[in-house]
């Protein structure tokens, strides 16, 4: 047996267990982490991977065939059907726009016409994998830059195969016979090839039928019977089964094989049994996508942008650049605001994995020269490494200090002071209910938030807020922090909630501050702030538990009694654990000194038992 693949097995999973939390801990993010991570133990870096970083990426790009899968089970076709039109005609303009414009900047690198428009296309094309891994690391997946993305994502994905076919047509060179065996790797296999035009259609949609039809009528019988065998084995050996051969059928007929195990997850959003179809796939899912962007690093060729710098920057400043500008202006057509245009603008602008694929595949059709394409995959890794650097950039460093767009159904760039008692920094399913139940009471809080999609949805449904950045003193100010009570501090962001607290404690010291704890950690910084209440939804925890508790026979006075208690001394055990938190040895004793108080005091009040009920 070859242990090279034990070996290059044991690298790749040593290093997606280092990347991730690395990445977290950095700051930058976990798909970053795994880029830098692949780059250093590739080829060009420690040699760890060896030479076969290629193979290990088409092998890891099964993970984006996951990702569609899993994405299609939490859609269904009334919400597919709802997007029609920012997937078919914002997807298609990006698609149309991005490929010409890329065309004709690759006109000046490009011999040959037919060249430059091949690379426009390949290029015109982004990564479904960082994108909506990214997205989601950021919390933007539910924004309209977010879901906008997502739509052209989608189309891009079903434009493969209409290119695929396409590529050929553009054939001006002499294709060497070694290069015939790669072509028959491709997407578009001999079978199909040989079939008339309509009879190529008639087969696609036959194979999209059967997909509908096994999804509709075969397979949730099939999951209902083998959920009451209780055997989970069987169960993940289903998914797994579903997933590729879907990925085999519709690879067999030239599409895209995550288009069309993004059919068959749309099929079966409605199904009872799709969330442990989707738990079921998620490890594998992780995995492979976590192999895949430490592939994608591994294959950066650094000794080619060490020979030629000044060409493989100028390729991948002039990609980023028509893309984001591209994609700019469609966002104003498409009526984005100024922070969601600028977000969809900056995370489609990267190249896509496809171009790895579609590179080698135009090479041995005669379209583009080795030479061009080696530029083109050096440039499209190196933009995919920089695609959430430049992310988290715009976040941090941009938006900040812009206002809203100009347009008059957009959120007004303007705070004003309502004279309210409570000033509420963030809106979400954390200040949605604080909103609520304060007005009820009859105290309006003045409402900042930076997702003008939200401000729009607040607004929509009778409700004052305003589109500001909390975290900027100015706001703050405008919005009558002077002469406010109290500030509540909602965001999911520890860094912006701490940076408001700052705020705060030195312009506004008589505000009572309640926050949000995102974690652990997060808590015993604002302890060491001075906040004066915060909460790590420990709230809905002991509601959980008092219902269980309440549910096992105990009596509910009682059960409510010990989350009383046991709220007192968790709070009251954050602000002594806060001093050891640099000391792991003292801090370790401490915790467990704390548990042991916590059972005694829970224990010299036991929880009573309701007498069973006499029949």
């Amino acid at each position: 047996m070859d242990s090279s693949l034990f070996f290059n097995a044991f690298i790749y999973l040593a290093a997606a267990t280092l990347a991730a939390p690395l990445g977290r801990r950095l700051g930058i993010g976990a798909v970053l982490g795994y880029l830098v991570v692949g780059a250093v133990i590739g080829p060009a870096g420690l040699e760890f991977t060896g030479r076969h970083s290629e193979e290990v990426l088409h092998f890891a790009e099964f993970g984006v065939v996951l990702m569609l899968f899993v994405i299609g089970l939490e859609l269904d076709l009334g919400k597919l059907w709802r997007m029609r039109t920012s997937i078919f005609g914002l997807g298609g303009l990006q698609l149309v726009l991005s490929a010409c414009a890329l065309a004709l900047a690759a006109g000046i690198l490009a011999t040959d016409w037919r060249e430059a428009l091949g690379l426009g296309l390949i290029l015109a094309l982004s990564s479904t994998a960082i994108v909506m891994q990214t997205l989601k690391e950021r919390g933007l997946t539910e924004t309209s830059s977010g879901k906008q993305g997502f739509a052209v994502l989608l189309f891009q994905d079903i434009a493969v195969i209409p290119i695929l076919a396409f590529l050929p047509t553009l054939t001006h060179r002499t294709v060497a016979s070694s290069s015939g065996g790669h072509q028959s790797d491709s997407a578009i296999t001999n079978w199909i090839n040989g079939l008339p035009a309509w009879g190529e259609g008639l087969v696609i949609l036959a194979a999209i039928a059967l997909i509908i039809l096994i999804g509709k009528f075969a397979l949730t019988p099939w999951l209902r019977w083998v959920a009451r065998l209780k055997v989970p084995e069987a169960l993940n050996a289903t998914t797994l089964t579903l997933v590729i051969g879907t990925a085999l059928l519709m690879n067999s007929v030239g599409l895209s094989p995550a288009l069309g195990t993004f059919v068959a997850g749309v099929m079966l959003a409605s199904s009872p049994y799709r969330h442990e179809l989707e738990a079921n796939i998620e490890p594998f899912k992780s995995l492979l996508l976590a192999v895949f962007f430490l592939a994608v690093g591994a294959s950066i060729n650094f000794p080619l942008i060490a020979a030629q710098p000044l060409t493989i920057a100028g390729f991948v400043v002039a990609l980023i650049a028509i893309k984001a500008l591209v994609l700019f202006i469609l966002s104003k057509i498409f009526r984005l605001s100024l922070d969601q245009g600028l977000l969809f603008s900056i995370a489609l602008a990267q190249g896509g994995e496809f171009a790895f694929v579609l590179g080698g595949f135009a090479v041995s059709n005669g379209v583009l020269s080795p030479e061009i394409t080696a530029q083109m995959i050096a440039a499209v890794a190196l933009s995919m490494a920089l695609s959430p650097i430049l992310l988290i950039a715009l976040q941090r460093l941009i938006l900040p200090r812009l206002g809203t767009t100009e347009s008059d159904d957009s959120p007004a760039p303007d705070v004003e002071n309502d004279h309210s008692r409570v000033l509420l920094a963030g809106f979400g399913r954390f200040g949605h209910p604080i909103i609520r139940l304060l007005r009820s009471a009859g105290h309006m809080p003045t409402v900042l938030e930076q997702d003008s999609d939200h401000v729009d949805f607040i607004r929509r449904i009778g409700l004052k807020c305003y589109y500001g950045d909390a975290t900027r003193l100015e706001l703050l100010h405008a919005a009558g922090a002077s002469e406010a009570e109290i500030l509540i501090i909602a965001i999911d962001d520890e860094d912006g909630c701490m940076e408001i607290i700052r705020h705060a404690k030195k312009h506004f010291p008589h505000l009572e501050i309640l926050a949000r704890a995102c974690s652990r950690d997060h808590a015993y910084l604002l302890h060491e702030a001075g906040v004066d209440y915060f909460i790590e939804q420990l709230g809905s925890s002991l509601d959980c538990a008092i219902k269980s508790l309440d549910l096992l026979g105990h009596d509910l006075d009682h059960a409510k009694d010990a989350a009383r208690r046991f709220k007192a001394k968790e709070i009251e055990s954050i602000e002594n654990l806060a001093a050891y938190r640099g000391d792991k040895n003292q801090y370790i004793n401490a915790a467990n000194q704390n548990l042991r108080d916590l059972d005694s005091l829970l224990e010299n009040a036991p929880l009573k038992t309701d007498p069973p009920q006499s029949g």
